[in-house]
């Protein structure tokens, strides 16, 4: 397929992004809204794990979790994060560093009430994270919210919702023959909040 020219005129990298992902929801075989999620815990070391990406505008990136679990509990202590696409059939990545905050309820409802209804059960039955005596424990808890939420919606968890990473750079990579490969870094205008870019050298 043909791949979306990098250029430094009149591009915004909202609308590269939203270019890519869109030819790699083509060309990838699973999951081409996953990415890397790095954090850091409170000894100061890194940790990362894949999430899949729900929203992306001009506000940031969205993805949804357990503010439980060891991801959510890093965020909240440090809001500061990385986030990594890798899309290997098109031979491109984009890296994205800035702060997150919490979506608003009504985006985080919606996003629920959306996904099916064994994930809301998921949601409420597993302490993500946690240690886990065994499978089985697991599927009695989820048999046990099945039952009590019978014949009615299932509210959101309060320490379940979702995250949008606020970029303040946005790197694009696209291998290149022998290594000499494209790289354009935007980074946020510290007054005004515009985009300043440039390339990067390999």
């Amino acid at each position: 397929m043909k791949k979306t020219v990098i250029s430094l005129k009149n591009i915004h990298p909202v609308t590269l992004f939203h270019l890519w992902l869109k030819e790699a929801e083509i060309s990838e075989i699973n999951d081409p809204s996953a990415g890397s999620l790095a954090t850091v815990g409170e000894d100061g070391m890194p940790n990362i794990r894949i999430v899949l990406l729900k929203a992306h505008d001009e506000r940031g990136y969205v993805f949804y979790t357990n503010f439980k679990s060891t991801k959510g509990q890093e965020i909240l202590r440090f809001p500061k994060v990385a986030l990594g696409f890798h899309w290997k059939s098109l031979r491109r990545q984009v890296r994205v560093r800035g702060k997150v905050e919490e979506v608003t309820k009504q985006e985080a409802d919606a996003y629920f009430n959306s996904r099916h209804r064994q994930s809301q059960i998921g949601a409420w039955a597993s302490y993500q994270s946690q240690p886990l005596k065994d499978r089985q424990t697991l599927i009695t808890r989820v048999k046990e919210y099945r039952k009590k939420y019978s014949g009615e919606n299932i509210p959101r968890p309060p320490h379940w919702s979702g995250l949008r990473l606020i970029p303040q750079s946005i790197e694009f990579w696209q291998d290149g023959k022998f290594r000499l490969h494209e790289r354009i870094l935007f980074e946020r205008s510290k007054v005004g909040g515009g985009w300043k870019s440039q390339f990067l050298n390999p």
